[in-house]
């Protein structure tokens, strides 16, 4: 116990982990308590028993200090102090056994039964017609929706593969790179573009969810929408390296 300074305060801070909680909690105790008085304010903290607690004292790296074994003597009068793990042990008790809930029996409502009570979320929402209970406010946003569709299709014909281009998307730098698909794909519904950036900006190498549109080195390809992007002379950017350097 060399090296090991203890507090002459009448508290002591300490964290409790137990059989069933490696996680533990912090408490602090008087320490004019006894040991059996201790392991009675521990069940209601740890879930262990009284009779069956083994209480050990842990140093902040995990070195073991002391065992409590002596149920009539005080807390103070061993070398624990603030910031030290109490740990207490009961083989009564199972590893997890209050953070586990795959055994701990739920509540479950069928959708009919959902649908017949007036305090849920649903019944709140179709009285007040909102969300997809609002005929109208859903018929605007389909309209919107197709009409942002095919304003995308639109301007995706005006694309063709090899098409030098410019990418911007918001939040992000503008992006040169070579148009190289141009059409549906699987992973989202909806006309996209893919590119070959001149960099390694990109997300993938024209693949994507085990599907190839095009090939490129990889982290130089990406998809965007058909808005983000215009064609043009965008030649590649001169990095300014001259013969002499590489």
């Amino acid at each position: 116990m060399a090296g090991i300074t203890i507090s002459s305060s009448e508290l002591v801070c300490v964290q409790v982990t137990s059989t069933a909680n490696a996680y533990g909690v912090e408490r602090r105790f008087e320490r004019s308590l006894t040991i059996n008085a201790l392991k009675a304010k521990l069940e209601l903290v740890t879930g262990a028993f009284a009779q069956t607690m083994k209480l050990t004292v842990y140093a902040k790296d995990g070195k073991k200090i002391c065992a409590l074994d002596n149920d009539e003597a005080l807390l103070g009068s061993y070398p624990v102090d603030d910031g030290m793990t109490l740990h207490a042990d009961d083989p009564t008790l199972k590893g997890n056994e209050y953070s586990d809930t795959s055994t701990v029996e739920k509540f479950e409502l069928s959708e009919d039964e959902y649908n017949k009570r007036q305090d849920s979320v649903r019944a709140f929402k179709e009285r007040n017609r909102l969300g997809r209970f609002n005929e109208e406010e859903m018929k605007r946003k389909e309209a919107e929706l197709k009409a942002k569709e095919e304003k995308e299709e639109e301007k995706s014909k005006t694309f063709k593969v090899g098409d030098r281009c410019q990418v911007s998307v918001p939040g992000q730098p503008s992006r040169l790179g070579e148009v190289k698909y141009v059409g549906d794909t699987d992973f989202k519904a909806g006309v996209w573009v893919g590119i070959q950036y001149d960099e390694p900006f990109g997300k993938n190498d024209g693949s994507v969810g085990g599907k190839r549109y095009f090939t490129c080195p990889e982290k130089y390809g990406g998809f965007v929408r058909p808005s983000h992007v215009e064609v043009g002379h965008f030649p590649e950017e001169d990095l300014g390296l001259d013969d002499d350097e590489m």
